[in-house]
C-alpha cells in the first residue's frame, strides 16, 4: 500500500501575496496541483495534505480533488513537525509514505515512478530524491557511498565549509517505510540553528537509507519567491511547446506563445506569434491560431483561423474564420463555415452554419439559423436594465448595416431588415421589416454663407 502526503503548510512570505504560496498559478494549475499529478501513475490508497496557512482557503480551492484528506500542521515547525501530524491519521496504516513539497511542481510522474520502485527493490527504510547543482547554496547536502547508501543529511545552515563542497543536495523528496518512520519520528529534536524539527534527520535514525539522483536538476526547482515562480513557468513552458512541437504542432515563435497542459492540437495547427492558449483548450487540424490571440476553455474544429480575437468557453465548428479584433465570449456556439468578423462580439448565443456576422456587431442571448447575414453594426439588444432576453433569427435572413434587435424577438426565415431600422416585434418569414423615422430635409439650415 501507498500512501502520498504533500507538505502545504507554509506561508511563502517571500512571495508577498495574499495568496498562499502552494495556490499560486503555474501553467494553468496551481503549484499543488501539479505535485499531487506528479504521483498520479502510482494510483495510491491515501492522499493527504498537510496544511497549515491558511488552511480554509486551500481545502476550499482543492475541494474539487477528489480523495484528498487534509491534515492541519499548527504552528509549522519544521518538515519533521509537519510529518508528525500523521502519527494519527496514518496509525493502522501499513506501507509506504511518498513524502512530497508543495512546492515543488516541475517533477515528472516518471522520475516519482522512479523513487517509488528504487525503494520497493532495494528494501530502504528510506530512500529520496537527490540533484547534483552547480550552486547548492540553501540546500541540505546528502552523503552517500557509490552504492546509493545514504550515511546523513546535513542542511546547508548547519554544515562546516568542507561538507558545503559536496554538491549532491537533497530535493525533500523521500519514500519512507511508513511503520519504521513512525517509530523515530517523536524523536526528532530541535537542536539545530532553525530550532525546528527536520524530516531529514529521520534518515541517519533508520537502518538503510539509499537515494536516487535525478537525471535533470530543474525537476526539483523549489518555489520560494517571484523570480523563482517566472523561471519554472519558462521551463515548463518549454516542456509543454517542445511536446507538442514534436506531435506535429508548429509553433512561429515559440517564445512568445504560453499554453497549458490541458491543450490539446491536432496535426499541421499553426501557432502564430503572441498567442496564448489557457484552461482546457481542444484545437483541431489544420487551424491557425493568432498572431496576438487568447483562447481559453474553448473547443475549435478542423480548420479555424482566429487572428488577434480573443475566444473564452466558447465552441466554434469547422472552417471558421474568427477576427480580426472579435470576442468570442462564454457560450458562444459557432457552426461550421461562419465569418465572425472586425469588431465583432458574440455572448451566450448559436450562430448557425455558414452565417455571417463580418464587422461591429455584438450578438448577445441569440440564436442564429444558417447562412444568416448580419449586417454591419447589427445589435441585438437583449437587455432592458433587469433581465436578458432572446433573439431568433430564421435560416437565409439579413439584416442591413446599424440595425437595432430588440429582444425578445423572432425574425422568420429569409427576413430582410432595412438598414438603420429598430425593430421591436416579430416577423414573418419572407418579410421585409423597416424601423426607421422618417427622413426630414430642412433647406437652408445653415443660413447665409
Amino acid at each position: 500500500m501507498l500512501a502520498v502526503a504533500v507538505l502545504a503548510a507554509g506561508k511563502g512570505t517571500r512571495m508577498k501575496s495574499n495568496l498562499p504560496k502552494v495556490l499560486q498559478p503555474l501553467a494553468g494549475a496551481t503549484l499543488v496541483e501539479r505535485v499531487l499529478a506528479s504521483a498520479r501513475n502510482l494510483k495510491p490508497e491515501r492522499r493527504l495534505l498537510i496544511v497549515g496557512h491558511q488552511a480554509e482557503r486551500v481545502e476550499q480551492q482543492l475541494s474539487a480533488v477528489g480523495g484528498l484528506e487534509f491534515v492541519l500542521q499548527q504552528p509549522q515547525n519544521g518538515t519533521g513537525h509537519a510529518v508528525q501530524q500523521l502519527l494519527e491519521p496514518l496509525n493502522n496504516f501499513e506501507g509506504e509514505l511518498l513524502v512530497l513539497n508543495g512546492d515543488v511542481p516541475l517533477l515528472r510522474a516518471e522520475t516519482i515512478d522512479q523513487l517509488v520502485s528504487t525503494h520497493r527493490s532495494s528494501g530502504a527504510l528510506v530512500t529520496l530524491l537527490t540533484a547534483r547543482l552547480e550552486d547548492p547554496t540553501g540546500y541540505g547536502r546528502v552523503f552517500a557511498d557509490e552504492q546509493g547508501a545514504v550515511s546523513s543529511i546535513i542542511e546547508h545552515r548547519d554544515c562546516s565549509e568542507e561538507q558545503r563542497r559536496n554538491n549532491l543536495t537533497n530535493a525533500g523528496i523521500y519514500c519512507f517505510n511508513w511503520t519504521a518512520l513512525a517509530e523515530v519520528l517523536p524523536q526528532l529534536s530541535t537542536d539545530n540553528d532553525q530550532g525546528e524539527l527536520y524530516l531529514t534527520d529521520t534518515v541517519a535514525m533508520l537502518a538503510k537509507a539509499m537515494h536516487v539522483e535525478v537525471a535533470d536538476p530543474d525537476e526539483v526547482n523549489g518555489i520560494n519567491n517571484r523570480q523563482q515562480l517566472a523561471q519554472c513557468e519558462t521551463m515548463l513552458q518549454e516542456r509543454l511547446r517542445q511536446h507538442w512541437m514534436a506531435e506535429g504542432v508548429t509553433f512561429v515563435d515559440p517564445a512568445s506563445c504560453t499554453l497549458s497542459e490541458g491543450c490539446q492540437f491536432g496535426r499541421d495547427v499553426v501557432i502564430e506569434p503572441q498567442t496564448h492558449l489557457r484552461g482546457r483548450c481542444l484545437i483541431g487540424d489544420e487551424s491557425r491560431l493568432g498572431p496576438g490571440s487568447l483562447i481559453e476553455d474553448a473547443e475549435l474544429g478542423r480548420g479555424v483561423s482566429v487572428v488577434m480575437s480573443v475566444v473564452r468557453e466558447a465552441t466554434v465548428g469547422d472552417g471558421v474564420s474568427v477576427g480580426p479584433y472579435a470576442h468570442l465570449r462564454p457560450a458562444a456556439v459557432i457552426g461550421n463555415n461562419c465569418r465572425i468578423g472586425n469588431f465583432v462580439e458574440v455572448k451566450k448565443s448559436t450562430v448557425g452554419e455558414a452565417s455571417k456576422v463580418n464587422h461591429l456587431s455584438y450578438i448577445g442571448d441569440a440564436e442564429l439559423g444558417a447562412s444568416v447575414n448580419v449586417g454591419a453594426g447589427t445589435i441585438t439588444a437583449n437587455y432592458d436594465g433587469v433581465n436578458k432576453h432572446r433573439t431568433v433569427i430564421g435560416d437565409g435572413s439579413k439584416t442591413g448595416a446599424n440595425s437595432v434587435l430588440v429582444a425578445p424577438i423572432q425574425l422568420g426565415n429569409k427576413v430582410t431588415v432595412a438598414a438603420g431600422s429598430t425593430l421591436t416585434k416579430n416577423v414573418p418569414d419572407g418579410a421585409l421589416a423597416l424601423g426607421r423615422a422618417k427622413q426630414l430635409i430642412k433647406e437652408n439650415w445653415a443660413g447665409p454663407s
